[in-house]
């Protein structure tokens, strides 16, 4: 606790005092361009790794980085998805997965999560992501198959997402554009879903191009 004490005195006295107006402008309003949804994994700082300042980003951070689709669970996260769109009018939606992901080792192995009944049940919502790797990835092991299963659960979810009417609306109308990643910890890299080439691939340049109706037809069963 110490440490963060000496953490928000170091900020007030010299982050905060050198950006006052900024702060000032936040204060009254925000208008942030990115939905960053992410894991709530303490090794992933979304701020630190894209370099953006205070209201840049809308950030959701949930175990798993788990969207449910609309029709099976209306909790915390629809309701920021909603906001994010509606009220704030977000231009683009992130879902960042990365390396060594806990939620991903207990769809490997969901009998870790037997005692934490809560946990178990939030966990449903990655049922699709059990199931494809189950049936598609039983040729991988140990790492190999948690990365696949780590990426595959970037898709599924993005998936998830354009079930959202907010998300659908706004895509529709051209208004809004979703991406998925893959943050790798212990290098730093950042990999992103490239719709054309049908994988993830470094994000080094400008950027991928972002999902369209040529990921929308992507038949996730195979």
């Amino acid at each position: 606790m110490q440490k963060l004490v000496q953490g928000l005195h170091q900020f007030q006295n010299k982050y905060f005092s050198s950006h006052k107006e900024l702060f000032e402008r936040l204060g009254k309003t925000q208008s942030p361009e990115t939905l960053f949804i992410t894991c709530s994994d303490s090794r992933i700082d979304p701020n630190l790794i894209t370099q953006a300042g205070p209201g840049d980003m809308f950030i959701v951070r949930n175990v798993g980085n788990l969207v449910a689709r609309y029709d099976q669970h209306i909790g915390s996260t629809a309701a920021a998805i909603e906001f994010a769109v509606v009220a704030l009018k977000v231009k683009t939606i992130v879902i960042c997965g990365h390396s060594n992901c806990g939620a991903m080792k207990a769809v490997l192995e969901p009998e870790a999560i037997e005692a934490m009944p809560a946990m178990k049940e939030w966990m449903t919502h990655a049922s699709e992501t059990s199931r494809l790797v189950r049936e598609n990835y039983g040729h991988l092991e140990g790492e190999a198959k948690l990365t696949a299963t780590v990426e595959e659960n970037v898709l599924i979810q993005l998936e998830n997402l354009r079930t959202h009417p907010s998300v659908a609306a706004a895509m529709e109308r051209g208004e809004l554009r979703i991406h998925g990643w893959v943050y790798k910890i212990q290098t730093g890299e950042v990999f992103a879903y490239d719709a054309a080439q049908g994988e993830f691939a470094p994000l080094t340049g400008p950027g991928v191009a972002p999902l369209d109706e040529a990921h929308r037809s992507r038949d996730l069963s195979i």
